[in-house]
Protein backbone atom coordinates (compact mmCIF):
# COMPACT_ATOMS: atom_id res chain seq x y z
CA UNK A 1 0.00 0.00 0.00
CA UNK A 2 1.45 3.05 -1.00
CA UNK A 3 0.85 6.34 0.81
CA UNK A 4 -0.06 8.34 -2.49
CA UNK A 5 -3.17 5.33 -2.49
CA UNK A 6 -4.40 6.76 0.33
CA UNK A 7 -7.59 9.20 0.08
CA UNK A 8 -8.38 11.54 2.74
CA UNK A 9 -12.37 11.24 3.44
CA UNK A 10 -15.20 12.35 5.70
CA UNK A 11 -17.95 10.38 6.78
CA UNK A 12 -20.93 12.19 5.06
CA UNK A 13 -24.00 11.39 5.89
CA UNK A 14 -26.17 11.08 8.95
CA UNK A 15 -27.08 8.85 11.23
CA UNK A 16 -30.63 7.09 11.15
CA UNK A 17 -32.36 7.06 14.81
CA UNK A 18 -35.10 8.56 16.56
CA UNK A 19 -35.79 8.13 19.91
CA UNK A 20 -37.46 5.30 20.10
CA UNK A 21 -34.51 3.82 18.67
CA UNK A 22 -32.95 0.36 20.69
CA UNK A 23 -30.53 -1.41 18.73
CA UNK A 24 -27.86 0.52 17.16
CA UNK A 25 -26.28 -1.31 13.89
CA UNK A 26 -22.59 0.40 13.18
CA UNK A 27 -20.00 -0.75 10.31
CA UNK A 28 -16.80 0.89 9.91
CA UNK A 29 -16.64 3.61 7.16
CA UNK A 30 -18.69 4.00 4.01
CA UNK A 31 -17.46 2.17 0.81
CA UNK A 32 -16.92 4.35 -2.47
CA UNK A 33 -19.78 3.22 -3.38
CA UNK A 34 -21.84 4.18 -0.62
CA UNK A 35 -20.27 7.49 -0.39
CA UNK A 36 -20.79 8.22 -3.98
CA UNK A 37 -24.48 6.65 -3.52
CA UNK A 38 -24.88 8.88 0.01
CA UNK A 39 -26.63 5.98 1.84
CA UNK A 40 -25.75 3.19 4.24
CA UNK A 41 -24.42 -0.25 2.50
CA UNK A 42 -25.41 0.68 -0.94
CA UNK A 43 -23.25 -1.37 -2.92
CA UNK A 44 -25.48 -3.97 -4.47
CA UNK A 45 -22.84 -6.61 -3.46
CA UNK A 46 -23.06 -5.67 0.15
CA UNK A 47 -25.39 -8.44 1.84
CA UNK A 48 -26.46 -6.38 4.46
CA UNK A 49 -30.29 -4.75 3.66
CA UNK A 50 -30.84 -8.45 2.20
CA UNK A 51 -29.90 -10.29 5.43
CA UNK A 52 -31.57 -7.84 7.18
CA UNK A 53 -34.70 -6.84 5.76
CA UNK A 54 -35.60 -10.10 3.80
CA UNK A 55 -33.41 -12.90 5.76
CA UNK A 56 -33.72 -11.63 9.73
CA UNK A 57 -37.52 -9.84 9.13
CA UNK A 58 -38.91 -11.56 6.68
CA UNK A 59 -40.20 -7.92 4.49
CA UNK A 60 -39.59 -7.20 0.99
CA UNK A 61 -36.48 -4.96 0.55
CA UNK A 62 -36.95 -2.49 -2.21
CA UNK A 63 -33.99 -1.10 -2.63
CA UNK A 64 -35.26 2.67 -2.30
CA UNK A 65 -33.30 4.81 0.57
CA UNK A 66 -36.29 6.34 1.93
CA UNK A 67 -38.17 3.09 2.52
CA UNK A 68 -34.84 1.46 3.97
CA UNK A 69 -34.54 3.92 6.60
CA UNK A 70 -38.06 3.85 7.47
CA UNK A 71 -37.48 0.32 7.82
CA UNK A 72 -35.21 1.14 10.70
CA UNK A 73 -37.08 3.31 12.30
CA UNK A 74 -40.13 1.41 12.79
CA UNK A 75 -38.24 -1.34 13.66
CA UNK A 76 -36.67 0.49 16.74
CA UNK A 77 -32.96 0.24 14.96
CA UNK A 78 -30.11 3.01 14.15
CA UNK A 79 -27.66 3.15 11.84
CA UNK A 80 -24.32 4.80 11.76
CA UNK A 81 -20.72 4.00 11.33
CA UNK A 82 -17.88 4.31 14.18
CA UNK A 83 -15.35 6.59 12.19
CA UNK A 84 -16.17 10.23 11.03
CA UNK A 85 -13.08 10.48 8.73
CA UNK A 86 -10.07 8.84 8.39
CA UNK A 87 -7.65 7.99 5.61
CA UNK A 88 -8.56 4.74 3.63
CA UNK A 89 -7.44 2.77 0.07
CA UNK A 90 -10.85 2.76 -1.80
CA UNK A 91 -12.90 0.57 0.47
CA UNK A 92 -10.61 -1.76 2.26
CA UNK A 93 -10.84 -1.55 5.94
CA UNK A 94 -7.25 -3.15 6.70
CA UNK A 95 -6.02 -0.03 4.97
CA UNK A 96 -7.76 2.69 7.88
CA UNK A 97 -5.66 4.69 9.01
CA UNK A 98 -5.92 8.87 11.15
CA UNK A 99 -9.24 7.61 12.94
CA UNK A 100 -11.64 10.04 13.76
CA UNK A 101 -14.30 8.19 15.57
CA UNK A 102 -18.10 9.64 15.45
CA UNK A 103 -20.09 10.98 18.19
CA UNK A 104 -22.17 8.14 19.05
CA UNK A 105 -22.97 9.48 22.48
CA UNK A 106 -25.22 11.57 20.87
CA UNK A 107 -27.60 8.98 19.11
CA UNK A 108 -27.25 7.64 22.79
CA UNK A 109 -28.06 10.19 24.92
CA UNK A 110 -31.26 10.91 22.33
CA UNK A 111 -32.97 7.27 22.05
CA UNK A 112 -33.21 4.21 24.08
CA UNK A 113 -29.98 2.61 23.00
CA UNK A 114 -29.06 -0.14 25.02
CA UNK A 115 -27.15 -2.73 22.18
CA UNK A 116 -24.59 -2.15 20.06
CA UNK A 117 -24.32 -4.79 16.45
CA UNK A 118 -21.19 -4.42 14.75
CA UNK A 119 -21.03 -5.79 11.24
CA UNK A 120 -17.74 -6.64 11.01
CA UNK A 121 -14.20 -7.07 12.88
CA UNK A 122 -12.93 -3.20 12.12
CA UNK A 123 -16.01 -1.87 13.36
CA UNK A 124 -15.44 -3.90 16.49
CA UNK A 125 -12.06 -3.03 16.69
CA UNK A 126 -12.91 0.09 16.55
CA UNK A 127 -15.99 0.63 19.13
CA UNK A 128 -13.64 -1.32 21.87
CA UNK A 129 -10.92 1.59 21.43
CA UNK A 130 -12.76 4.46 21.31
CA UNK A 131 -16.20 3.53 22.88
CA UNK A 132 -15.73 2.30 26.12
CA UNK A 133 -17.20 5.14 27.88
CA UNK A 134 -20.65 4.44 26.43
CA UNK A 135 -20.59 1.44 28.86
CA UNK A 136 -22.88 -0.79 25.94
CA UNK A 137 -22.00 -4.41 25.71
CA UNK A 138 -21.18 -4.49 21.68
CA UNK A 139 -22.67 -7.60 19.64
CA UNK A 140 -20.08 -8.58 16.84
CA UNK A 141 -21.14 -9.53 13.67
CA UNK A 142 -19.71 -10.87 10.38
CA UNK A 143 -19.25 -8.48 7.92
CA UNK A 144 -21.98 -8.27 5.16
CA UNK A 145 -18.94 -7.29 2.50
CA UNK A 146 -18.79 -8.78 -0.59
CA UNK A 147 -15.33 -9.31 0.72
CA UNK A 148 -16.19 -11.43 3.34
CA UNK A 149 -17.35 -14.27 0.99
CA UNK A 150 -16.45 -17.33 3.37
CA UNK A 151 -19.89 -16.37 5.05
CA UNK A 152 -23.02 -17.53 2.50
CA UNK A 153 -26.31 -15.64 3.00
CA UNK A 154 -28.09 -18.31 5.49
CA UNK A 155 -25.08 -18.54 7.74
CA UNK A 156 -25.24 -14.29 7.87
CA UNK A 157 -28.96 -14.60 8.47
CA UNK A 158 -28.41 -17.08 11.14
CA UNK A 159 -25.46 -14.44 12.69
CA UNK A 160 -28.04 -11.12 12.38
CA UNK A 161 -31.02 -12.96 14.07
CA UNK A 162 -29.76 -11.53 17.45
CA UNK A 163 -30.72 -7.65 16.22
CA UNK A 164 -34.53 -8.53 16.38
CA UNK A 165 -34.09 -10.88 19.20
CA UNK A 166 -32.01 -8.54 21.54
CA UNK A 167 -34.15 -5.32 19.84
CA UNK A 168 -37.43 -6.82 20.88
CA UNK A 169 -36.80 -7.86 24.32
CA UNK A 170 -36.77 -4.19 25.25
CA UNK A 171 -40.06 -3.63 23.77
Amino acid sequence: MKEKDYKSVVHQFKPIYNASSRSLILGSFPSVVSRRNNFYFSNPHNRFWKVLIEGVYKEKDSSDNALRTEFILDHGLALFDVISSCEIISSDDSSIKQIVPNNLKFIVDNSRINNVFLNGKKAYEIYLKYFQDLKIKPFLLPSTSPANASWTYDDLVNAYRIIKDETEKDI
